[in-house]
């Protein structure tokens, strides 16, 4: 594995790898494993030139996720959220953003997907302290992605059928080696 800054890169795990699609472990302990992989996570993050990231997407079963990313009026938010909690407004309330959706396990593909333009997560720190954070725009977005990939569940899986199955075969044209000499 790579250094970057205090943490280590870690590869990250593409569509497929069954740790992608199966729920994640609540986290029950709160010392220096957990902090040591946080590091690792951010590391890995930016590596990947991403704004989010879940545990998952390098091969660990816990509820944690990080983020980097803005919100609607382009402040850079950067954090870490165990155990989270996704609360989006009710019906009533909710306006939908229809805006193009990647994610560093589906490389090089993106596709429009609605999601509320706000988001709140009720977690815990790395610490195990309780936390709160509201995100609008790009922010909220990544709340939503991150905690899915929690849940077992990526991007596209919140796609049409038909959009779904197109982005899979552009990755899979995308990333098969080429017969072409």
């Amino acid at each position: 594995m790579e250094t970057s800054g205090r943490g280590n890169v870690r590869p990250i795990r593409y569509v497929g790898d069954p740790v992608l699609h199966r729920p994640c472990a609540p986290v029950t302990r709160f010392d220096e494993e957990l902090a040591a992989l946080v590091e690792d996570m951010f590391a890995s993050m930016y590596a990947a030139e991403g704004v989010g990231l879940a545990a998952n997407q390098i091969g660990v079963g816990l509820s944690v996720f990080v983020y980097d990313c803005p919100d609607e009026t382009d402040e850079f938010r950067k954090g870490v959220v165990v155990n989270p909690t996704l609360v989006t407004p009710g019906s009533g309330e909710r306006r939908l953003e229809d805006g193009d959706e990647g994610c560093l396990s589906v490389p090089g593909q993106r596709a429009p997907l609605a999601r509320p333009d706000r988001a709140t997560v009720h977690g815990f720190d790395a610490a195990g302290n309780p936390i709160t954070v509201e995100g609008t725009g790009l922010l909220a977005r990544c709340l939503q992605h991150e905690t899915d990939h929690l849940e077992g569940r990526l991007y596209i899986d919140r796609l049409p059928a038909k959009r779904r199955k197109q982005v899979l075969e552009d990755y899979r044209r995308a990333t098969s080696p080429s017969t072409a000499e």
